[in-house]
This record gives C-alpha cells, sequence and structure tokens, in this order.
C-alpha cells in the first residue's frame, strides 16, 4: 500500500486561496481569501519560524520604509496589515488603494514596503503576519516628528528706555513632540520661562523671557531659537532691540593745540552729546559765576579770546533730551604768560678778551629765560600738561649743554691768549737786545784790514797772537 504524502500548511493555503480566487465574485473575492487562509492557517507545519521588524521614525512629509523579515522560511504567506487591521501587502499584493504604499522587496524571507509623503494621520502600529502553525504576528511602531508650523516673537514695546524691563515672547507652533525654546541677547544666552500646550497630538510651546535694557542694549538682537529632533540646524527669529537714553556728553578742547592755557590766548572748546534721540539742546554756563563777556558761543562751541587769569572756573556744558539730561565739567586755569628774551647782540672785535666775554654774556641770555621758565610754574602740577613738562625739560638740558660749550671756549680762549702774550713779550726783549758783539780781544780791531793786522792791533800786543788769531769763513 503506497503512502500518501499530505501537503504542508502553506501549500494547501495557498491552493485554496488560489481557487477562491477564480470563483468568487470580484467584489467578494478579497474577503474569501483572508477567511480561507485564516483557516488554512490552522493546518499543522513543519518547524518553527521567526518573524520580526522593526520601529520606524520619520520626519512628517518623507518616507517610512516597513520591512518584515523571516528567518528560516519554507515559503509560508507573509502579509502587512496597517493599524486598523486592513491588509495593506498580501504576499506581492497590494488590496489597498493607498498608492503611496509600495512595494520595494518580495521574497519567501522578507515583504519591504515605503511609504511616501507620511503625515501625523499614518503613525501607529503596522502588523507583520506570517502564515504558520501556530501563526506569528509581529507589529512595527511609525512614529511621525512634526516640526514647528511657525515661529513668532513678540516684544511688548517697540521702543524702551534704559532700566525699564520689558517682555518678550516667542511662540512655537504645531509640532510633535513639544519644542524646546533657548533664547539669547547677542552672544549671552538667557533663561526664560516656557509653557507647553497639547492639542490633538500636537503642541504649542510658548516661552517668556524678562528682560532689564541698557543703553548698551541698543540695536542688540533678540534671538528666540528651538531645539527639536525634526529640525536640522538652527530655526530661529529675532527682534533688534530699541532702547531710548540720556545724553552722554564730552568736552574736547580744540584749541589751544598743546593743550596749556596761558595769559593772552585764545580758548576754543566744543561739546560732544551723543544720545537717542539725539539731543536738540546743548547749552554752555560758568558754574558759579556769570560767564566772560568776552565769550562766543557757537551752537556746541565755547570760545574765549584773550585770556586773563579772571576766566579761571569751571565751565559747564548741558545736553537733554525726551529721556533726561545730562552735563560735563571743564576746569579753567589760566598760567602765566611766557617770558619775553632779550633780542641776542652781536659785537664784532678784533682782540680774544672781548670775544670770550661776548661768549659769555650770550650764553647767559640764553640760559636765563629757561630758568626763569621754571621759577615761574604753579605749585599744582597736575594741571600743566605732561607735553609742556617735556618742553621745560628739554629746555633745562639744552641750557646745561649751551654752558658746557662756553666754558670749553672760554678755556680754550684763555690758553690761545695766554701763548699771544708770551710771543709778545719775547719779541719785545729780543728787539731791545739786538746789536753787535765785541770780544775784550776785539778793542781797536774796527780799523784793520784784515784778521791778521787785527790781531796785532788789539790789546796785549802779539802775545799769544796765534791763539787769538780768528779766522773768517
Amino acid at each position: 500500500m503506497a503512502s500518501a504524502v499530505l501537503p504542508s500548511g502553506s501549500q494547501c493555503a495557498a491552493a485554496v486561496a488560489a481557487v477562491a480566487a477564480a470563483a468568487a465574485p470580484p467584489g467578494l473575492r478579497l474577503r474569501l481569501l483572508l477567511l480561507l487562509l485564516s483557516a488554512a492557517a490552522l493546518i499543522p507545519t513543519g518547524d518553527g519560524q521567526n518573524l520580526f521588524t522593526k520601529d520606524v521614525t520619520v520626519i512628517e512629509g518623507e518616507v517610512a520604509t516597513i520591512s518584515c523579515q523571516v528567518n528560516k522560511s519554507d515559503d509560508s504567506v507573509i502579509q502587512l496589515l496597517n493599524p486598523n487591521r486592513q491588509t495593506i501587502y498580501f504576499r506581492d499584493f497590494r488590496p489597498l488603494k493607498d498608492s503611496r504604499f509600495q512595494l520595494l522587496n518580495f521574497s519567501s524571507s522578507e515583504l519591504k514596503v515605503s511609504l511616501t509623503n507620511v503625515s501625523i494621520s499614518d503613525e501607529g502600529r503596522y502588523f507583520c503576519q506570517l502564515y504558520t502553525d501556530p501563526p506569528q504576528e509581529s507589529y512595527t511602531t511609525i512614529t511621525v516628528l512634526v516640526p514647528p508650523r511657525n515661529l513668532m516673537i513678540d516684544i511688548q514695546k517697540d521702543t524702551a528706555v534704559e532700566g525699564e524691563e520689558i517682555e518678550v515672547n516667542c511662540t512655537a507652533m504645531a509640532s510633535k513632540p513639544a519644542t524646546t525654546i533657548r533664547w539669547f541677547k547677542g552672544n549671552k544666552e538667557l533663561k526664560g520661562k516656557s509653557e507647553v500646550e497639547e492639542w490633538s497630538d500636537m503642541y504649542t510651546v510658548t516661552s517668556q523671557l524678562m528682560l532689564k535694557v541698557h543703553k548698551e542694549d541698543d540695536g542688540v538682537p533678540v534671538i528666540c531659537q528651538v531645539e527639536h529632533p525634526a529640525v536640522t540646524g538652527n530655526l530661529q527669529t529675532q527682534r533688534y532691540l530699541e532702547v531710548q537714553y540720556k545724553p552722554q556728553v564730552h568736552i574736547q578742547m580744540t584749541y589751544p593745540l598743546q593743550g596749556l592755557t596761558r595769559e593772552g590766548d585764545a580758548l576754543e572748546l566744543t561739546c560732544e552729546a551723543i544720545g537717542k534721540p539725539q539731543p536738540v539742546m546743548v547749552t554752555w554756563v560758568r558754574v558759579d559765576d556769570e560767564m566772560p563777556q568776552h565769550a562766543v558761543l557757537s551752537g556746541p562751541n565755547l570760545f574765549i579770546n584773550n585770556l586773563n587769569k579772571t576766566d579761571n572756573g569751571t565751565y559747564r556744558c548741558e545736553a537733554s533730551n525726551i529721556v533726561g539730561k545730562a552735563h560735563s565739567d571743564y576746569m579753567l586755569y589760566v598760567y602765566d604768560p611766557p617770558t619775553t628774551l632779550p633780542p641776542t647782540t652781536t659785537t664784532t672785535t678784533t682782540t680774544t678778551t672781548t670775544t670770550i666775554l661776548t661768549i659769555i654774556t650770550d650764553t647767559a641770555a640764553t640760559t636765563e629765560p629757561a630758568v626763569h621758565g621754571l621759577t615761574q610754574l604753579p605749585n599744582s602740577a597736575e594741571e600743566l600738561d605732561s607735553e609742556d613738562l617735556s618742553d621745560s625739560r628739554a629746555g633745562e638740558e639744552g641750557a646745561i649743554r649751551a654752558v658746557d660749550h662756553a666754558v670749553i671756549g672760554g678755556v680754550v680762549a684763555v690758553v690761545v691768549f695766554a701763548m699771544l702774550c708770551l710771543l709778545i713779550i719775547l719779541g719785545r726783549y729780543f728787539a731791545r737786545h739786538k746789536g753787535t758783539y765785541f770780544t775784550h780781544e776785539a778793542k781797536g780791531a774796527d780799523d784793520a784790514a784784515d784778521a791778521d793786522t787785527a790781531i796785532i792791533n788789539a790789546e796785549g800786543g802779539q802775545n799769544n797772537s796765534e791763539e787769538k788769531k780768528e779766522y773768517f769763513i
């Protein structure tokens, strides 16, 4: 008796499904297939199989990929169902009329399907089923990320005044999951307070920032930045602060250039005032006294000609705008005028002594103003500019060098004069002792015709004539 070979459960299910698909009307074909396959799944099968899948996270509008995989496949039927238990794919057949689902791969060990243009409504569990004995089922969860649809920042006041505290709000609407909001003022991060509102699985986040503004904040951006898993890079919006502040006043001396005010000089001061809004009123006053009659005011400029010590005092520049007013002071101290130097005289002389006296006189005239200028400096040294002190030191050093040169010249002149006097004395001495030298032996020999005759006529006669005889060459 021959033994019969029974078909496997998957083979029976496939045969029944084929018969049902051929005999049933088109409208009932899908239902019959599902019922028959469910009954066929009760038929015993061979070895157990493993069915597994993976969860999927996708950003709204992008593509999700679902994969049902089987280990140790024996050609059992694989199908994919949506969260409503509707069949998306049965083997390589798509009963569900949704063209966004596309078959990527079908084999005995895998069913891979893609879902394009994912929306929040596609989120949920998707089931993979394997018709074995017993049937196996696994599910994958699709999570849809929705970035904020709108990011808005709102400042309580468009224009703030320095020292005022203002409220700034930032709203990130319709995101999933909830958005994290961070605050920045320029490059400095600030801390705000956030509130989350949920509506139909979507979240709206509002963050509030309380900010005390200063004049340095004028023109600085306040930035609202969101952090969300569906956002790549920095998603942010910003508003620039507009802060009004009272004037900042600074006095600049434009003349004299060296900064030292002396009697007879002119003084010119310029008042610089910066504020928001820009100051429209800039005025000059003299603290605790009246403005000099010879002072000239021209807008931000103050001009005083022919300074004298009665002009000493504090001069104040005041500026104001709608926020407030401010001032800056300048303390004027008028110094003595510089000492007038007598003109240098030049004397032409032929004697060395006179020349020496002329050099010494010029040196004294040159060095005297520097010493006199130092004795006229005021007791308060801080009122002088550093440039003037440098000039005084330079003049003193120049005077010292002039004195050294004069001393050296005087010494040289004295030496030359002494040498000239010595030469004159020697000359006069030799001039007085100039004449003919006669020896005692030569007396009476003036009229001799030759040397022999002179010796004979000399005193003493002819004694020792040979010894006293002189020869003229």
